[in-house]
């Protein structure tokens, strides 16, 4: 006989689960006892929403499903921008959370939402657990689910009376590994003709690629065919933009300065390919030929309609496709690799400008140079994002986290905590504007608890930059979206954490070597001065 918290708990244990993130409730208190004698770390939090931000980076990072813990009502419906942020971004996670009993209960309606149907359109599944024998078998399809391709989020609903339950026949399902098929010899095939008959062809790596170890197989196609490459945002890194033939990111949906590139392209080989990322619209007007290079068959819409797909294991696709490609082709990509230099002059030109407050452009070209090539950034979401997306240099995969999918604000900071927990002895720094900050600010409590070594840098304007961006450019005057901040710096301190302010352009890159040197949690305030902003706008990009 084994009580249903404690078969939970072991089928979690089968799974490889390291951690647990959230939030215990009364109506999980049993799955908290039985969690007390396991070898899974318990991660309290400050809310759950911060828990399952960094539940989902851990998936987003190991590949391995993160999980994450809530009570019933209010605790469960704290998931659901988290849950978004998983499904969206393409991030294993499961979520569990708790439930009144379902055979019997006292206390009517109270605290009862119905959760597992709210999860469902957030989820590739969501299930209540009505019989403690069950628990293993959903527990390892929960992680199987979540962890296959396309992966994304999983919700269980562990009601309390269930938990209880003493579970006398019960069998840990051991996880078995899954391989993937190889995509097709006649599509692979027809997709060699296509490259060696094209003149212009130009390699996009999407989000898909960032999942998978594709640096090694990407960088020998690249190398050996000499087609120029260009990524999404959530494609950075997968290659190492000391290429050469890197021509840049493609952080705005329209306009943006490496489109030159792409409206001289003849054809488009298209590389982990994700719909959720805004894509940069060459389909409707370019008329070049797109093969899709996927996991999954492309989804059709108005602006992706490949002529080509090959569907199968991504790194196996691209080996087995640079072992069919003659050496170097007869590519005429010259003009491509000027646009590369025209881009590199245009987003590098104020990268050393002393103004204060600092510029965009020098925030991040300081911050480059201040960090390790291995060190990770995790982006929140603000107009901060495009500058680093275009902007900031990467040499190795997910190294720059960013949410291209769901876009919300407050997921920057538990996103580096969850890299600074598992990099211990990498340099890991947030990224945040005040707005998206505060969303979520109270986790600073739990990153000083955890003892983590973290740098969090607030780019503040006081206003919700990227929307005032956007209101510019739609011609509305500027209202409503101004705020006050806290004094940041006492704000940390109260933390137990080292708050610091900026005061010129100068002590940028000393303060950050300082901060990552002392160790520990430390807190950056560095005034920005967003006038560049309409550089951005899609008719100065075209100028540009």
């Amino acid at each position: 006989m084994m009580k249903a918290s404690d078969l939970f708990v072991k089928a979690l244990e089968n799974e490889g689960v390291e951690y647990v993130f959230g939030i215990p409730g009364e109506e999980n208190l049993d799955f908290l006892d039985s969690l007390k004698n396991s070898k899974i770390k318990l991660i309290l939090t400050r809310h759950e929403q911060g828990a399952a931000f960094m539940a989902a980076t851990y998936g987003r990072m190991t590949g391995k499903a993160g999980v994450c813990l809530a009570t019933l009502g209010p605790g469960a419906t704290n998931f659901v921008t988290s849950a978004a942020y998983a499904q969206l971004g393409a991030m294993p996670m499961l979520m569990i959370t708790g439930q009144k009993p379902i055979n019997s209960s006292k206390q009517g309606r109270f605290q009862i939402v119905d959760i597992v149907r709210m999860m469902e359109p957030l989820t590739k599944s969501s299930k209540q657990i009505v019989n403690g024998g069950m628990i293993p078998s959903l527990v390892r399809d929960g992680f199987r689910l979540a962890e296959e391709e396309r992966p994304g989020a999983v919700h269980l609903e562990l009601p309390e009376d269930v938990a209880t339950e003493e579970v006398a026949d019960w069998h840990i399902f051991p996880v078995n590994k899954a391989y993937r098929p190889d995509a097709d010899e006649c599509a692979l095939d027809e997709a060699k003709t296509m490259i060696e008959a094209s003149k212009r062809p130009l390699v996009l790596i999407g989000a898909g690629a960032n999942r998978k170890k594709l640096f090694q197989p990407l960088q020998e196609f690249i190398n050996k065919t000499g087609i120029p490459f260009f990524n999404t945002q959530m494609g950075k890194g997968v290659v190492s933009c000391e290429n050469p033939l890197f021509l840049g990111t493609a952080a705005l949906s329209d306009g943006d300065m490496v489109h030159r590139a792409v409206a001289m392209a003849d054809l488009i080989i298209n590389v982990g390919h994700d719909v959720v990322e805004k894509p940069p619209f060459f389909m409707y007007k370019g008329g070049q030929r797109v093969i899709h290079i996927n996991f999954n068959s492309a989804k059709v819409d108005e602006v992706y309609f490949p002529q080509l797909e090959v569907v199968g294991d991504i790194a196996n696709s691209i080996t087995v496709l640079t072992q069919k490609l003659n050496n170097k082709l007869n590519n005429k990509v010259g003009d491509m690799l000027e646009v590369r230099e025209k881009i590199k002059h245009t987003i590098h030109d104020l990268d050393n400008d002393d103004s204060f407050p600092m510029l965009p452009q020098r925030i991040v070209s300081d911050t480059r140079k201040a960090l390790d090539k291995d060190a990770i950034i995790a982006l929140d979401n603000g107009m901060y994002k495009i500058w680093f997306a275009r902007h900031y240099h990467t040499y190795l995969p997910n190294t720059v986290l960013l949410d291209n999918a769901l876009a919300t604000m407050g997921a920057g900071l538990p996103s580096a905590m969850m890299c600074a927990l598992l990099y211990p002895n990498r340099q890991v720094m947030a990224v945040c504007g005040d707005g998206g900050f505060m969303m979520n600010s109270q986790e600073i409590e739990t990153a000083v608890r955890l003892g983590l070594n973290l740098v969090v840098l607030i780019v503040t304007d006081s206003a919700y930059g990227m929307i005032r961006w956007k209101q510019e450019g739609q011609g509305l005057k500027d209202f409503g979206l101004e705020y006050n901040n806290p004094d940041f710096v006492k704000y940390a301190d109260s933390y137990g954490a080292a708050g610091h302010k900026v005061k010129t352009a100068d002590e940028f890159i000393p303060l950050i070597h300082a901060c990552f040197e002392k160790g520990g949690v430390h807190i950056i305030d560095a005034p920005i001065d967003y006038r560049e902003n309409k550089k951005l706008f899609p008719e100065q990009l075209k100028n540009a």
